[in-house]
């Protein structure tokens, strides 16, 4: 084989081995848990707080506004004011607020909505859950980010 045709053989990765697995492993964990707190704190607030048929979905709503102001402190946490262990941010922040907020629950509530002939409420809550998501992860790394980090000085 000359030297071009050897450049142009290409080895294809075989299965993970077994040490990057064992790497990845308590990753895997500590999001499940996570999720699984999370899934249950959001669960728990939609018995507490039902959506009558046709009606806006606050306990949703209010999930995802909350669960996006958390991540937005909680990114200021790790990124700004202290060095975190590698399994707190795929702990609470792929586990337990991706579990809390629930985009997914949202897409089908919207769909509910303008399925039981709701479409304006069901535009309205797009809207104001797109909106008010992303401001609250906004302002709340806005007003965390002065205070956390006055701290650290």
């Amino acid at each position: 084989m000359t030297a071009p045709e050897a450049e142009s053989v290409r080895v294809r990765p075989g299965p993970p081995r077994r040490s990057e697995w064992r790497s990845q492993a308590p990753i895997v964990a500590v999001v499940a848990v996570g999720g699984a707190l999370g899934a249950t704190a959001r669960y728990a607030l939609t018995l507490a707080w039902p959506s009558p048929v046709g009606g806006f979905p606050w306990a949703t709503f209010w999930t995802n506004v909350i669960g996006c102001a958390v991540i937005g402190v909680f990114m200021v946490l790790i990124t700004d004011v202290w060095a975190a262990h590698r399994l707190v941010r795929p702990f609470f922040g792929t586990g337990v607020l991706g579990g809390f907020t629930t985009f997914s629950t949202y897409a089908v509530d919207i769909r509910r909505l303008v399925d039981a002939g709701h479409p304006r409420t069901g535009l309205a809550y797009l809207a104001a859950t797109l909106f008010a998501a992303l401001a609250a992860v906004w302002l709340a790394s806005a007003a965390a980010r002065p205070v956390l980090t006055r701290r650290q000085r």
